[in-house]
């Protein structure tokens, strides 16, 4: 692993673009540490000294900004907002033929694509920081008053503030894909996540003391070990192709395999159920009623809830079948693979193969969805069996699961890049 890290810095343009990398992750932690305009500054740290009591879907919204929405900072949206606009674009892609045009027309396609998703982000942004706004001006949600001059322009200067910030992190996201390692989006969450890792381990040491720790840190490993193992798990189905005579030429011919991984749908499941979890809190904050207020303080503004616990399992199961099947048609696989002279060994051409694929996908999310959603919710249960709240949980599910699955994507890109130079490779 050393020596791999030391090659890597010994080549001169792959050394620029960690460099590059290092460098825009720095900005990014910045921006999430650089407080809005106009807010109460005190009221601020009073709810970063309690611990990150904001709990519940909040808590999960600051996992992605790293901090920034409990320091109410000019990046407290972070990139939520681009993720969620992306998983919309391929909702779309579904029901509307010209984004699917699009997807069809090679990197023209991607372009219109990738300019509307930058559209629907802003959008997103401005929707998101209004209500963050609102949520964070009534006491009773966290105690404290964060926006005390509740007037029009401040509200405006904030939401336009935080909308800003939100573009500026698109940017850099799209700097880093362009001129430094792997995929600028998800190495900028992966900052964010491993950004609270000492603090919240530093708090779980003290309420619980060394020896609670070291049982909380051999429970983490088990989980990073099984997530590596499902992340990387996968079923190859063979397919052979079938030789062809053009001219005096045989073409064709061989045999590959197309990978359907346990996890086929990855941690956009937990993001779509957070996103639904997320829509009650943000309307009871602007709510006139009471009473929804009291329920959804009770039963959804905290994670340790047997309701929040229960809803939040069944959604990511629900959106984890739904993903998988608008992500991979088996009908439209198994057209080309007959489009191209090619079957599955023992399956009939057609239908039977379209039917093959699909047995085999539902029986592999089937597992795959019921270890992302154990993984998900073994925060919430954790705090509800030791009282430690869910959000300064060190392993919690999500976070190891975006953690590990870039790690090993960008260890891949690095490890491509040694090689095509005769290096040995982080996993070699």
């Amino acid at each position: 692993m050393l020596t791999a890290i030391r090659n890597a810095f010994k080549v001169p343009d792959l050394r620029k673009k960690i460099l590059f990398t290092l460098l825009v992750i720095g900005i990014y932690r910045l921006g999430a540490n650089i407080p809005n305009p106009g807010i109460d500054h005190a009221a601020v740290q009073q709810l970063i000294d309690r611990g990150r009591e904001a709990g519940g879907v909040v808590s999960f919204l600051n996992l992605f900004s790293g901090g920034a929405l409990t320091r109410f900072a000019i990046f407290s949206l972070g990139i939520m907002p681009y993720i969620t606009a992306s998983i919309i674009m391929q909702l779309l892609a579904v029901v509307i033929p010209r984004i699917e045009e699009w997807q069809k027309q090679g990197e023209i396609g991607q372009r219109k694509i990738t300019q509307w998703t930058r559209y629907q982000t802003i959008v997103l942004a401005l929707i998101q920081s209004t209500g963050l706004v609102f949520l964070f001006h009534n006491p009773n949600n966290f105690g404290v008053d964060l926006v005390p001059t509740f007037t029009p322009a401040r509200i405006g200067l904030i939401v336009l503030t935080m909308t800003a910030g939100t573009g500026l992190i698109m940017w850099l996201g799209e700097l880093i894909t362009q001129r430094g390692i792997g995929n600028g989006m998800s190495i900028l969450i992966f900052s964010s996540v491993i950004s609270d890792l000492p603090s919240s381990s530093s708090i779980v040491y003290s309420e619980i003391g060394p020896f609670g720790a070291g049982v909380f840190l051999l429970i983490g490993l088990g989980i990073v070990v099984a997530v590596v193992l499902v992340e990387q798990g996968q079923r190859r189905i063979p397919v052979q192709y079938a030789k062809r005579i053009v001219g005096r030429r045989m073409m064709g011919g061989g045999s590959t395999y197309i990978p359907i991984k346990v996890n086929q749908a990855g941690v956009i499941p937990i993001i779509f159920a957070s996103s639904v979890m997320y829509i009650p809190v943000l309307i009871s904050s602007a709510a006139p009623w009471q009473w929804m207020r009291d329920f959804v303080n009770k039963y959804f503004a905290t994670a340790d809830s047997i309701p929040y616990i229960i809803l939040f399992f069944v959604l990511i199961l629900a959106f984890t079948f739904f993903y998988v099947a608008i992500t991979f048609n088996p009908v439209q696989q198994a057209d080309y693979i007959r489009k191209y002279g090619g079957f599955i060994p023992g399956i009939r051409p057609g239908r039977p193969t379209a039917e093959y694929l699909n047995r085999v996908l539902t029986r592999l999310t089937v597992p795959g969805s019921l270890f992302l959603a154990a993984i998900a919710i073994l925060p919430s249960i954790v705090a509800a069996f030791t009282g430690i709240d869910a959000a300064v949980f060190p392993f919690g599910g999500t976070s190891v699961l975006i953690a590990v699955g870039v790690a090993l994507e960008t260890m891949r890109q690095l490890e491509s890049q040694l090689l095509m130079r005769h290096y040995e490779g982080f996993l070699g």
